[in-house]
């Protein structure tokens, strides 16, 4: 009987998950290695366990039979899979905490899959989020690629860049926000001393309970100055469709800011959290830095961008890439800096900030990658050279680091919003198209390399073998 045998089958797996924990006991060694190797198999072993549990409920209960003969040797399997992952985070591994399944949930967000808009998930990425606890970086397991795995993820995403090429650009970009925050703060009455105007801008949030009615207001902003503008088409249905949720305790200790999509999943402290949790939270989500990330995650930003993908070549899903699914959202922090949406120096240093977080990203993201930078010297970076409150740092590493997004996925943001810039410069400044016209064609694009979007609206004729050559930045000294 087939039953027989998967019940069989599944008796013969308890002692082989036995057995392969006990081998792992009896060579259990030391170092980073040991570390990064116990939380990569963890996390793997957690997955096999969640396979099979997919497996057993398609059956369980639908079919008496299957369930006489299967339930309780797979019980016996599930435990001894808990059992060998708990013994992998914690004996060889080294980290307490959050078990792999809560970690791996907190890094992905609501619904298991990042973003709403599409988010990316790893091929070989960075670490792995095994223990989530709060003020503590032990967690981040570094696993750099190298590179070589870099310069073959660049190939992949068509950016004709090396790795130091692109934290040139990232460290050309930073000194152009630096002497802007500079000037922001002369407005401000603080001099040169931006860090100062920051600290000004980062106490000027709402009071508990008022956080999603400012959302609320930030959006209707956002969209209004878009349709002031003639920007980009907002389907009725766009604008009534999307909803917000608060974020968990739990989650904001891996995303200490707001996500986005159909979903604005907002970032603010509830009373289970420490004053100083509370405190930092309310400082990183203050007024200002809020302003900007409204329009980055619903319209024009991820909410319309996934809209749109849902309704225009949506088999195009299959090849989605950070740089489009990104780098559209920041696209628009660029534009919309230019066309003058900040009212004041602290909207002004309220988009800076994030800006100057982007090119941190690049250069944090594939300096790790590079082995150049671990994850305490990253955090280090966004506290003392972009203003992080360090709480919120240490999420941001870590999301960065997990293995829910690719090696390249935060020097996305930036990257991404340049390429689309340089494509508005050559068909919107040169008079082929207008703002609107640009925007709707870009997005009914759908997610692919900004250069293939670039090669169809301009309607350029692609051979076999074809292989990125578009500088969208220019040379790099």
């Amino acid at each position: 009987m087939q039953l027989a045998k998967a019940a069989a089958a599944l008796d013969a797996l308890v002692k082989q998950v036995d057995g392969a924990r006990k081998s792992v006991e009896a060579g259990l060694g030391s170092g980073a290695s040991k570390k990064t190797a116990g939380a990569g198999a963890a996390v793997a072993v957690t997955g096999l366990r969640g396979t099979l549990k997919r497996w057993f409920d398609f059956y369980n209960g639908y079919d008496p039979l299957f369930t006489w003969w299967a339930s309780e040797p797979y019980k016996s399997v599930d435990a001894s899979l808990q059992t060998y992952a708990t013994f992998l985070r914690e004996r060889v591994a080294g980290l307490r905490g959050a078990g792999v399944e809560q970690a791996a949930a907190l890094a992905a967000g609501p619904g298991g899959g990042g973003r709403r808009a599409g988010a990316q998930p790893g091929r070989g990425a960075g670490a792995q989020i095994v223990a989530a606890q709060p003020g503590s970086s032990d967690d981040i397991v570094g696993n750099p690629i190298g590179r070589d795995g870099l310069m073959s993820e660049l190939a992949h995403e068509m950016i004709p860049y090396t790795p130091e090429e692109l934290i040139a650009i990232a460290n050309k970009e930073f000194a152009w926000c630096e002497d802007q925050m500079k000037r922001a703060s002369r407005d401000l009455g603080y001099g040169d001393d931006w860090r100062k105007a920051l600290e000004f801008v980062k106490n000027q949030y709402v009071e508990p309970g008022k956080q999603p009615a400012l959302i609320r207001d930030l959006a209707n902003e956002a969209i209004a100055f878009l349709d002031q503008n003639n920007l980009i088409t907002i389907p009725p249905l766009a604008r009534e469709s999307w909803r917000m949720e608060m974020m968990s305790p739990e989650r904001q200790l891996v995303n200490p800011f707001f996500t986005g999509g159909e979903v604005i999943s907002v970032s603010y402290p509830t009373q289970t959290m420490s004053e100083e949790q509370k405190l930092m939270s309310m400082r990183g989500n203050n007024i200002h830095f809020s302003r900007a990330t409204v329009f980055h995650e619903l319209i024009p930003g991820h909410h319309l961008q996934g809209f749109m993908a849902a309704r225009h070549r949506p088999y195009r899903r299959l090849f989605r890439t950070p740089f489009f699914q990104e780098g559209w959202s920041l696209y628009w922090e660029l534009l919309l800096w230019d066309k003058n949406f900040a009212k004041s120096p602290e909207n002004r240093i309220g988009m800076l900030f994030w800006r100057m977080h982007r090119c941190a990203r690049i250069v944090f993201s594939l300096s790790f990658h590079l082995e150049k930078m671990t994850p305490k010297e990253c955090i280090d970076m966004l506290v003392e050279r972009v203003g992080h409150e360090r709480e919120n740092a240490i999420g941001e590493v870590r999301r960065s680091f997990a293995g829910a997004y690719n090696p390249l996925y935060q020097a996305a943001y930036l990257l991404g919003g340049i390429q689309i810039r340089a494509l508005r410069r050559e068909l919107v400044e040169s008079g082929k198209m207008t703002d609107r016209a640009f925007h709707d064609a870009v997005l009914e694009e759908n997610s692919i390399p900004i250069e293939m979007v670039r090669a169809s609206l301009a309607k350029q004729k692609l051979t076999p073998g074809y292989t990125t050559s578009w500088k969208f930045y220019g040379p790099v000294e």
